[in-house]
């Protein structure tokens, strides 16, 4: 199912911008990978996306996971150690990616 819903909203986003449209893709991209693989798909439209990347601290990033009380939609609580296993394995965009924007101060490690 997962792959069926990611090939789905790449052919959306193929759609949107090969139609002109400024889309933002809300994703965590916690990987080069998956970061690389998206810069990849939109390169044959001439596209050079931008990072714009969130630079949390380590301890706020977990003090608001564990605040989360499923009050919204998109309100996902994870057990402390599963959001500090997400954290610990995120992998920070650097200028050398592409086009990138920090906004933040840079994550405690």
């Amino acid at each position: 199912m997962h792959e069926e819903i990611e090939q789905e909203l790449r052919a959306r986003l193929i759609a949107l911008v090969a139609a002109g449209a400024d889309v933002v893709l809300d994703f965590s991209f916690w990987s080069k990978r998956a970061r690389l693989a998206y810069r990849e798909l939109l390169r044959p439209l001439g596209v050079v996306p931008e990072t714009i990347y969130l630079a949390t601290p380590r301890a706020v990033a977990l003090e608001r996971m564990g605040a989360r009380s499923h009050e919204h939609a998109d309100d996902y609580a994870l057990p402390n150690d599963v959001a500090a296993e997400y954290f610990d394995h995120f992998e920070p965009p650097t200028a050398d990616e592409g086009p990138l924007t920090v906004l933040g101060a840079a994550p405690a490690q």
